[in-house]
């Protein structure tokens, strides 16, 4: 037996919430929360690259683009560059009206003092102080106890009330965080935020924010749901605060994790885009406010133009999206497998005929056409696709409708292409091979005239041979003709050519269509044949005449006999 040289014994169980009669858990989500982006600062923070003034300037008209009212700007205590990013918003009025932002602390005096320095002359600000309160950091970093820590929290709390007071901005308005919430006792993390309300004298007139932030994700999500419910459960004066969540993405769980705090009684939610953020990221609003969409619930956030979203997130953070990321990846709307792009192909079509409005196609939550993708990479093609998804894509870009009986024909050349270069064909690559397959063919026979007219001598009668084909045939370096009589082109065709040429076979399956509407619209044919010694092939023609583009089909298909 393979000894385990992981030693999970050095761990320990994160420890669960004594409550009962929990609530959470039959709780729907139907309206959307305050959200706040801390892209400009907790992203921005975690950056290999920290991002300029000016790249900050464009990440924050992104954000207000998007539809956020609340924009963590920074940490303007922290850094030149930082102060100077919050004084352009400011002095530029780059500020919208209906915009508040919110900049970050610690409870350190000089800090708080050089913050309120940083946000003069701005309408609206929401003045954000922290310090750590788990045991963890107690013990190891800060050496203090319990009442040493709250201490600090109340004492820079009164300080930001002070200095509120001497800017004479009624509009500021106070946050709180005990960082690493995660890692406190419940209790103790109730006990400094009721000290932190009456130091700052919060009511349901002038609330505070007490934001409980996953700043290590410790803990399965329905754990942290049961932390956010018995705090909101047992605060004092519960109409006098609103209940914040930062989650972290530590264990991969950020998104549910706010979604369940939400659940369990939070009013609001910070994260920043696409899950930027130290370590594993924040919480990725994208992610959160798309599921809510995808429930039918207004995220109150403008997500209809990811592409443009993405673009100026990468170029400000220089970082990228990865293809897999939820909603915004390269390949999120795309199937490779053949099953799912059957399901998705007739699903699009069944979806046409709906009347009432609600999207329903398999493997795919939402509309990609809702975020500001199309329908072009649905469906893309390598070694592991089916007809359905090779029919799909000739359909989708190009308008040749391969009929079902000839799809399995076609996906085996298309097979055979994918598996001999290992690579994804293109649908521009797929459309050739169907033009090489079958369009292009001319050997061994090639037609090179060929003339269609009709003599009805009694048009009161259905079953006269009325149609007459010439045509001539090129067989490598010979040539022979054709003269015939039939009840349409293909019959005349047939029976002209098997006369001439001594081949039997008849045709056994017919379809064809326009591509396109217009009046100079070509068609293509598709042909089954079936020879008597048991031989079948498949062809296709495409012509301005509908008739030529049957005889053209029919001679791909004997060109194409095994």
């Amino acid at each position: 037996m393979k000894k385990n040289v992981m030693n999970y014994r050095k761990y320990t169980a994160y420890p669960a919430v004594e409550i009962t009669e929990r609530t959470w858990p039959d709780k729907t989500i139907v309206k959307a929360p305050v959200w706040c982006s801390v892209d400009l600062r907790d992203g921005n923070q975690a950056l290999p690259v920290p991002m300029s003034v000016d790249e900050k300037v464009a990440m924050f008209q992104l954000l207000v683009s998007i539809g956020f009212k609340e924009i963590e700007v920074g940490f303007p205590s922290a850094s030149a560059t930082e102060f100077a990013f919050v004084r352009r918003l400011i002095e530029q009025h780059l500020i919208p009206s209906d915009v508040t932002i919110q900049v970050l602390t610690q409870a350190r005096e000089h800090l708080i003092r050089k913050t309120f320095e940083a946000v003069r002359g701005a309408d609206r600000v929401i003045v954000h102080l922290y310090n750590s309160t788990s045991r963890q950091q107690r013990d190891v970093v800060f050496r203090k106890n319990r009442d040493e820590i709250r201490d600090i929290a109340v004492i820079g709390t009164t300080l930001v009330r002070q200095l509120k007071e001497e800017s004479g901005n009624s509009a500021i308005r106070f946050e709180y965080s005990p960082e690493s919430f995660t890692g406190t006792e419940l209790d103790y993390a109730l006990e400094v935020c009721h000290a932190v309300m009456d130091a700052w004298g919060a009511d349901e007139h002038e609330k505070i924010i007490l934001n409980l932030p996953s700043t290590v994700e410790m803990s399965r999500p329905n754990i942290y749901a049961d932390r956010i419910e018995w705090f909101s459960r047992n605060l004092r004066n519960r109409n006098a605060a609103l209940i914040s969540v930062h989650a972290h993405n530590d264990r991969g769980t950020a998104v549910a994790t706010a979604e369940l705090a939400l659940m369990a009684g939070a009013d609001r939610i910070e994260g920043a885009l696409f899950g930027n953020g130290e370590r594993c990221g924040n919480m990725d609003i994208v992610t959160m406010a798309l599921n809510l969409f995808s429930q039918g619930v207004d995220p109150e956030l403008d997500f209809s133009d990811l592409p443009r979203i993405r673009e100026v997130y990468c170029k400000c953070t220089r970082m990228d999206v990865h293809p897999r990321h939820p909603y915004a990846g390269d390949l999120v709307y795309t199937a490779f497998s053949g099953s799912h792009q059957d399901a998705i192909s007739k699903g699009m079509k069944a979806l046409q005929g709906s009347k009432d409005g609600v999207w329903d196609v398999p493997y795919l939550p939402i509309d990609p056409q809702d975020v500001g993708c199309n329908y072009e990479a649905i469906v893309r093609i390598n070694s592991q696709s089916g007809k359905g998804g090779v029919a799909y894509v000739l359909e989708q870009d190009y308008g040749i409708q391969i009929p079902k009986w000839m799809q399995p024909d076609f996906a085996e050349a298309v097979q055979a292409v994918a598996d001999r270069t290992g690579e994804e064909l293109s649908p521009e690559r797929i459309h050739d091979l169907f033009h090489k397959e079958y369009v292009k063919l001319s050997e061994p026979f090639l037609l090179k005239k060929c003339h269609i007219s009709w003599d009805d001598e009694d048009p009161d009668r259905n079953d006269e041979e009325a149609t007459i084909i010439t045509c001539t045939v090129q067989m490598k370096d010979r040539e022979f003709h054709i003269d015939a009589k039939g009840n349409g082109p293909v019959d005349a065709f047939v029976k002209g050519f098997v006369d001439v040429s001594g081949l039997e076979f008849s045709i056994e399956n017919y379809s064809e269509h326009a591509i396109g509407s217009s009046a100079g619209a070509l068609a293509v044919a598709y042909i089954r044949i079936g020879c008597t010694d048991g031989r079948v092939s498949f062809g296709a023609g495409i012509d301005s005449n509908i008739s030529l583009a049957s005889i053209k089909a029919i001679m791909s298909a004997l060109n194409r006999l095994p």
